[in-house]
């Protein structure tokens, strides 16, 4: 048994407690300045507020201020924040950092440095002090709805890491009979596709308010045709990001790629913001319809945004490259109308 601490009490930060209970450990979970309300629930005893269910005997709930006591002894600590705290989270375990001791991410997104993408694994090791450095960091990405993980559903993962060796240490602590694991060397590609997915999922999610908003209704004849178009669109413009950040674009067409980008069209919030937005709701409409929920398409969408101009200047993306991203950003950022441009889909990945 070890103990394993976790950083962040959202949902899937809190949903990753239930396999590691289940495989024998000691799982210690800590909430952010934003989680008082979660952990006072669990503290008392009651389910997560979110998750709607109680967790195993074996998760401890922490207040913020708790997490020195929270990490002492920890073999490994989890980070399962939104990518806007990245940064404070490491400042929070900066001072329990060690070399030897692996730091899990599940946070998922690109950051926009001025002058290039950066993964956010490596933002969050550049942020630790440099003599606390862990090995790794070890990104947590694929097909995986926190509801389901949490209700033990039969889930596959990627741990992806510079350090093969952390990356399998962490692998031995994770795996249980439900939570199936795999490791990859692929960072660049796994974080890209996690970060990426959440826009697309966006995009796809448009074709059922479109379809509600004609007055059809959801069942074997409706916008499918539309939303399977824009799924292998997204595929392609992923390994294309993919290649660029100097992944395997073959990531995107497995569990970081298109495996994650099937589970969040299917159950994930940006799929159900898309809807909105194809139902004609403008930004704001939209977001207040989400009651508060982290929008990491929007996130992600901006970051790009920002990002593609000097990529373009660099050469390495073409101005008329990923014409369903550059499109998104319109709809979703701009209030722009849905019109895909369904002609410049559908060209090389390379």
């Amino acid at each position: 048994m070890a103990i394993f601490t976790i950083l962040g009490a959202g949902m899937m930060g809190s949903a990753l407690c239930v396999p590691l209970a289940d495989a024998g450990h000691e799982v210690r979970l800590v909430g952010t300045h934003l989680d008082d309300e979660i952990i006072a629930s669990l503290k008392g005893g009651g389910v997560h507020p979110t998750l709607g269910l109680a967790l195993p005997p074996e998760v401890r709930p922490f207040f913020a201020g708790e997490l020195g006591e929270a990490v002492c002894g920890a073999e490994a600590i989890g980070i399962g924040v939104s990518s806007a705290g990245v940064r404070w989270a490491a400042e929070q375990i900066g001072p329990h950092a060690r070399p030897e001791r692996p730091i899990v991410m599940v946070s998922k997104g690109l950051h926009w440095s001025g002058g290039e993408l950066r993964l956010l694994p490596d933002v969050l090791r550049d942020a630790l002090p440099t003599a606390a450095r862990c090995a790794g960091p070890v990104a947590v990405a694929g097909p995986c709805i926190a509801g389901e993980l949490a209700r033990r559903v039969e889930s596959c993962v990627v741990l992806a890491s510079r350090e093969p060796r952390a990356a399998e240490r962490v692998a031995a602590l994770m795996c249980s009979s439900y939570y199936h694991v795999r490791t990859s060397p692929d960072l660049a590609g796994t974080q890209v596709c996690a970060a990426l997915k959440n826009a697309y999922a966006m995009g796809v999610g448009l074709g059922a308010g479109i379809n509600e908003k004609s007055g059809g209704k959801p069942g074997s004849v409706a916008m499918h045709n539309f939303e399977a178009a824009l799924f292998a669109q997204s595929v392609i413009e992923m390994q294309r990001l993919v290649a660029v950040l100097g992944g395997d674009p073959q990531s995107a067409a497995g569990l970081p790629g298109a495996g994650d980008l099937n589970v969040t069209c299917n159950g994930g919030r940006t799929a159900r913001f898309g809807r909105s937005l194809g139902l004609g709701l403008s930004l704001a409409e939209a977001v207040a319809k989400m009651q508060g929920a982290t929008l990491e398409c929007l996130e992600i969408l901006e970051v790009m945004r920002q990002a593609l101009p000097e990529m373009e200047r660099r050469g390495a993306i073409g101005p008329d490259e990923l014409p369903l991203l550059r499109h998104l950003g319109q709809v979703a950022l701009d209030g722009a109308p849905v019109r895909m441009p369904f002609a410049r889909f559908f060209r090389s990945a390379t």
